[in-house]
């Protein structure tokens, strides 16, 4: 077993943002996603297991009451994003913290900020001129004016980013680059020996946790493989399909077998098979 735990988990995820002992590492990763004058003072957990409504769907993600430094409280829906249908997903979830806001009797239906934080093990773009890591949304109109400044959704795809040890530039840098590489360090690296992440390095030590702790890390971490496995396998039974699709054009069209080998990497049996 690594020596650190997998933060994709849900129970790595939880273990390092979801813990009362832990919300200085989720204020300092937080303020470096927020503006000016949303950083946060203070915080505490709305809720750090799930809603009742939906046990099984809200087990790593933290609905998370935020007082910023200029007393302003706002609400702050963290996630690690399943991957299919995400962005139903997301837009779902974030009914939550909308509806809990409604009160009792006379109301005036004002509503406190809202962000959605969002860390995706995966990518979602597929058009390559429009490919971001960090994606920050908010709605908007037919001249892209901003229609509503009290939702906000920052969607991170972790694979997109490829920075080395030697390149970080920022704070936020480190984060991710924290985030990204955690189960595969053996020692903190030189740049990350800083007060907050050796903290997150000492949360995250698997020789740190107690047995029951262990057992409930390592299902955690095989029902994570499972989904990506699952996912893997998927996208590898498409891509396969596509190429079938190609070579029955080419052949149907009269290419030779050289040429559609060259253009899908198909074998000539499967070929043939076609």
């Amino acid at each position: 077993m690594a020596k650190y735990i997998n933060p994709y988990t849900d129970f790595g995820f939880k273990k390092l943002f979801g813990e009362e002992a832990n919300k200085d590492l989720l204020i300092d990763f937080l303020n470096q996603l927020l503006p000016a004058h949303h950083q946060i003072a203070d915080l505490f957990f709305k809720n750090v297991e799930q809603l009742p409504d939906l046990p099984t769907e809200r087990k790593a993600i933290f609905d998370i009451h935020c007082k910023a430094f200029s007393g302003e409280h706002f609400v702050v829906e963290m996630q690690k994003a399943k991957i299919n249908f995400f962005k139903d997903r997301s837009l779902f979830y974030l009914t939550f913290p909308i509806r809990e806001q409604a009160k009792r009797g006379e109301w005036d239906f004002r509503l406190t900020p809202i962000y959605m934080i969002a860390i995706l093990d995966f990518e979602y773009d597929e058009d390559e001129e429009r490919r971001k890591f960090l994606r920050h949304v908010q709605l908007k109109d037919q001249d892209c004016d901003v229609f509503y400044d009290k939702l906000h959704f920052k969607f991170i795809q972790m694979p997109m980013f490829t920075k080395e040890e030697q390149e970080l530039e920022t704070h936020f840098d480190k984060w991710i680059y924290f985030l990204k590489k955690l189960e595969t360090f053996d020692d903190i690296p030189e740049i990350l020996k800083e007060p907050i992440f050796e903290k997150a390095f000492k949360t995250a030590e698997v020789a740190n946790m107690s047995s029951e702790q262990r057992d409930e890390y390592e299902q955690s971490r095989l029902s994570y493989l499972e989904v990506k496995e699952a996912v893997n396998t998927a996208e590898m039974d498409g891509r396969k399909k596509e190429k079938y699709e190609i070579a029955k054009e080419m052949k149907t069209a009269g290419e030779p077998n050289e040429k559609i080998k060259k253009y899908t990497g198909l074998t000539d049996g499967e070929i043939d098979r076609i």
